[in-house]
């Protein structure tokens, strides 16, 4: 039987990625919504798969919220534990952005310095349905990114990133630029369907990737729809300018080149296989089967969330 929660306040399991566990302020927040009369319990993860580990078992003794504290990967093992057999209901949960790119809390306005201020929104707002996508079995929250483009941005060093900002991808981009080749790629779906070359792609249930990289700018959370964008391969001798543009700037700086649509599914077929990047974690197919799961996770979020 589910465990009462044992305050009047929210009870909270704060699933907090091992690397920040002892940030000063991350333990301050975690005492300041205690002291406003909230029950947090912490767990802290010591390898892959703790995160989804932790969600499972915090939604089988019936916890309230489950808070991921980390980055887009540990958001992305949090809900797939809530989400893991229980797709036909939705699960309440927030996050306290620690990672390094934090996209889906960029996009979502939730405070990136401010751990406390991050928690309140969990605590003192009412959590709404968004939408979370799914392809090949695996679920993503913010956002799949693949082809030689986006590559650049999930091989970014992490340190790199930290101490550079998105100047990190350009740095990177010219140890790979001379490697850069197009993809053969065909997708199809509903009122969708385009073949031929591509440099990158992304499939946005969120807006951004590789830390506040704008490559699906208009995706709303529960609008039951995935944003797809292709960027096709332009000549040779342009690829260089078009990749700097879309790591300095997103789709926007190259909107006119830029093939996009909506759809709540799509398959993408490539005859040798590529690696699709799903909230951080990678995935390595010849064929993506993409589908929504409308409105199957509750989440507490900011009043600038991207929703319809």
């Amino acid at each position: 039987m589910p465990t009462k929660k044992k305050s009047d306040g929210r009870w909270l399991r704060l699933i907090l990625h091992g690397k920040v566990a002892r940030e000063p302020a991350v333990r301050e927040a975690v005492e300041g919504v205690r002291a406003a009369g909230h029950e947090v319990e912490v767990r802290v993860t010591w390898e892959p798969g703790d995160a989804e580990r932790f969600a499972r078992e915090a939604a089988e003794a019936g916890v309230e919220v489950m808070v991921a504290g980390g980055g887009d990967g540990t958001l992305n093992e949090v809900a797939t534990g809530l989400l893991a057999d229980r797709e036909d209901a939705p699960r309440a949960m927030g996050l306290l952005p620690l990672g390094t790119g934090n996209d889906f809390a960029r996009a979502c306005g939730i405070p990136l310095e401010d751990p406390f201020a991050a928690l309140t929104i969990v605590t003192d707002t009412e959590p709404v349905p968004i939408d979370v996508g799914k392809v090949n079995g695996r679920l993503f929250v913010n956002l799949a990114s693949g082809g030689s483009g986006t590559e650049i941005i999930a091989e970014t060093n992490e340190d790199l990133k930290k101490v550079l900002g998105s100047a990190a991808y350009l740095l990177t981009g010219l140890r790979r630029f001379l490697d850069i080749q197009p993809v053969e790629a065909k997708l199809s779906g509903p009122d969708l369907s385009w073949e031929g070359e591509l440099i990158a792609l992304a499939v946005g249930n969120g807006r951004f990737a590789g830390g506040g990289i704008p490559l699906c700018p208009d995706a709303l959370l529960d609008d039951g729809q995935l944003d797809v964008s292709v960027l096709p391969a332009p000549a040779a001798e342009q690829r260089v300018e078009r990749i700097v543009a879309l790591l300095r700037e997103g789709r926007g700086a190259i909107e006119s080149e830029m093939e996009s649509w909506r759809t709540d599914s799509l398959t993408i077929e490539v005859p040798e296989s590529m690696y699709i990047n799903l909230d951080g974690e990678p995935l390595k197919d010849t064929k993506f089967e993409f589908e929504l799961l409308g409105k199957a996770l509750a989440f507490h979020l900011p009043e600038t969330a991207p929703l319809s």
